[in-house]
């Protein structure tokens, strides 16, 4: 019997503290040994020489086969979107299960276990709460927190699943109780419903007017009033996909006086800006998602929140509608109005080559930064640490090899999702993940995903690795223990 299934050797081994040169011996799955000139027999010996050897990206923030309210569909199920994130080195997702309004939460969670089963990577689900009812926090909530479920997501924008800051109290307080994370979505609803009546009203109604309807001033008052509603809970809350400046000088503000708010920004928002909504034609709508992108100032200042710590989390809220399908984002039409455009923009797949390239290559941050945003802090604020996250005796093998020299132009015909285009077309990337391998079997080598549907585990999810809850002193440097 071979001594290790797998041996990495001679890459320069990377996690969110550390950088070393070693040989990975892999068994079982599992990571086994770290060292020099590993000499075990091996069925399989890989030569890293001149790559980085990353733990596999977490996704923690995407969206697959997962119904909005109007009946619409994403496009990437559990398979092609898994694949997508393989391709892209992303050996764990965690999507959501969307609660309907008089369906059990428990239900839909069962369901939502069935489409997974054709995932090729590991997944764990975060749950949307849009009917907080007594059933929901007195029953069925506890009991799938208990079960591995330890994050939810709530909205405080889109009629069918906003709630009211009562609503988001109670279910902070539930959070609290049971060690859980909220996740927020933050927009002021009556503001967008207002500047979308007085647009159409204008006749101001084409794709770019999207980000006029949703404004930085609407996030921004949302995100303030999302940390005060966490302050009178005393529970932690993490913001998903900030957009700009304004909206992360509230979190910034917020994490300096002690209180527990985490933040995550998406590519998006590091990429694109509200010029791409103002393409010819109908061609804006493939860059509608919410928030909007921003400007290049907004860009500056979130490339800093990454840099110095504002920001935990680099998800890419992957929300896949094609663009020429009557499924999509031609549902009303090349003449449908800007509110009428299903909101999302797909993005599983190129998350970490973007920011690899534009983050690590360009200097604004650090690889160990790198592995702390996209892999080790989702990790730990989910529950999932240290089984993912990191490289280290006993943990599950999964890693990205990566080639820093490796040039690549982006195009849609590259990329493993089931999507029509990419709104990254085009854009270099120097640096790409030649080898993605999960729990010690390799997934994807040179752009060829080499597994089957199907090989991907559920994964329950602990109680978030979070300290600062309501109990610890706002002086408490310690507040947030997560790399940065």
């Amino acid at each position: 019997m071979a001594e290790f299934d797998l041996v990495i050797k001679d890459g320069t081994v990377v996690t969110a503290a550390d950088t070393v040169r070693c040989d990975v011996g892999i068994r079982s799955g599992r990571i086994v040994s770290l060292g020099e000139s590993l000499e075990g027999s091996s069925a399989q010996i890989i030569d890293a020489s001149g790559m980085f050897v990353l733990p596999g990206g977490i996704d923690a923030h995407c969206h697959l086969e997962q119904e909005s309210p109007n009946g619409l569909r994403h496009a990437d199920d559990f398979y092609s979107g898994s694949r997508s994130a393989a391709g892209g080195g992303t050996t764990t997702i965690i999507p959501f299960a969307n609660q309907k309004r008089g369906a059990s939460l428990r239900a839909i969670v069962n369901d939502y276990h069935e489409k997974a089963k054709k995932a090729v990577i590991d997944y764990a689900f975060h749950l949307i709460i849009c009917a907080p009812d007594e059933q929901t926090i007195g029953q069925e909530l506890p009991s799938l927190i208990r079960d591995g479920y330890t994050s939810f997501k709530v909205f405080m924008s889109y009629d069918a699943l906003r709630l009211g800051d009562r609503q988001i109290l109670e279910l902070l307080a539930l959070a609290k109780l049971e060690g859980a994370l909220v996740m927020v979505h933050a927009e002021n609803h009556d503001c967008i419903t207002w500047l979308t009546e007085r647009l159409r009203t204008l006749g101001q109604t084409d794709p770019r007017f999207h980000a006029v309807a949703h404004s930085m001033v609407g996030e921004r008052e949302a995100t303030h009033r999302a940390i005060a509603l966490a302050e009178v809970a005393e529970a932690p809350i993490l913001i998903v996909h900030v957009s700009g400046k304004e909206a992360m000088e509230e979190i910034q503000r917020a994490q300096m006086r002690g209180v527990p708010v985490l933040a995550e920004t998406c590519p998006q928002y590091l990429f694109l800006t509200d010029n791409d909504l103002d393409r010819s034609g109908f061609e804006g709508a493939k860059f509608v998602c919410s928030p909007p992108p921003r400007t290049k100032v907004d860009q500056s200042s979130l490339w800093r929140g990454l840099s110095n710590g504002v920001f935990q989390i680099f998800s890419s809220d992957h929300a896949p509608y094609r663009f020429d399908d009557p499924n999509g984002k031609m549902k009303h039409g090349r003449s449908a109005t800007f509110e009428h455009i299903p909101n999302g923009v797909p993005g599983l797949e190129t998350r970490l080559p973007l920011l690899f390239s534009s983050g690590v290559q360009e200097g604004r941050i650090s690889i160990n930064q790198f592995v702390a945003l996209t892999s080790t802090n989702p990790a730990k604020i989910y529950g999932l640490y240290p089984r993912k996250g990191t490289i280290a005796v006993g943990v599950d093998a999964d890693i990205a090899i990566w080639d820093p020299s490796r040039q690549v132009t982006i195009n849609h015909g590259m990329l493993h999702d089931n999507m029509d285009y990419t709104p990254y077309e085009g854009t270099v990337v120097n640096g790409w993940p030649v080898l993605t391998i999960s729990r010690g079997e390799v997934v994807c080598r040179d752009g060829d995903v080499t597994t089957d549907r199907g090989r991907g585990r559920f994964l329950p999810c602990d109680l978030p690795q979070i300290s600062g809850r309501a109990n610890q002193p706002k002086s408490d440097p310690n507040k947030f223990p997560l790399a940065n």
